[in-house]
């Protein structure tokens, strides 16, 4: 992400987008222990003065993360899903996530997520990542009318989906087999070694 430069004038909205920005990325490769508000405000070019008058700490920045992950999440979903019904925009949907993830920072989020919402040192943070999550599925059932079946085996893939991509498995290995050639997307556009910024 490229900082900003000194002639150039952002207002604070712009300036809070750019530190969300940022804190995904962050979050994404570093966890939320070991990322520092330091790193973040480096990122974005602003002192933690500024990030801490944007964001009262860390908490709220890892939150705000969060939120930008489960509303990208959403709205692939009702894009793919749009005009469509029952299982097409189901199948739709877990075509976008497909692509969604191949976002190594999208995916490695996500997964981050999980981790820090079930050690509990933060109940209010575990109550909310378990809070967009339930949203997530309530969404996903809503817009398609499936059943908890057919809901259970579209997160159960999804999930699938982000362990293969994280490991860095290939799509053509026979852990993929049985997944459909769009699942198959997030493997052949995702390059592991990204996670870590090399």
């Amino acid at each position: 992400m490229a900082k900003v430069s000194a002639g150039t004038r952002m207002s604070a909205e712009e300036r809070r987008e750019s530190v969300v920005r940022a804190a995904v990325v962050e979050f994404a490769r570093t966890g939320y222990h070991g990322t520092s508000t330091e790193a973040i405000a480096r990122r974005v070019g602003v002192s933690q003065p500024y990030l801490f008058r944007l964001f009262p700490g860390k908490l709220a920045l890892f939150q705000a993360a969060a939120q930008r992950c489960f509303e990208r999440m959403t709205a692939a979903f009702e894009q793919a899903a749009d005009g469509l019904g029952g299982e097409e925009a189901l199948g739709a949907m877990g075509e976008a996530y497909s692509a969604l993830v191949s976002d190594r920072d999208v995916l490695l989020l996500q997964m981050q997520l999980y981790v820090t919402a079930a050690s509990d040192e933060s109940p209010e943070l575990t109550e909310f990542v378990r809070g967009r999550w339930t949203a997530l599925w309530d969404f996903v059932r809503s817009r398609t009318g499936a059943t908890d079946e057919e809901l259970k085996s579209f997160f159960a893939t999804g999930m699938l989906i982000n362990t293969l991509v994280s490991l860095g498995i290939p799509g053509e290995d026979r852990c993929w087999a049985g997944l459909s050639d769009s699942c198959k997307l997030a493997a052949s556009t995702t390059d592991p070694s990204s996670a870590t910024g090399n």
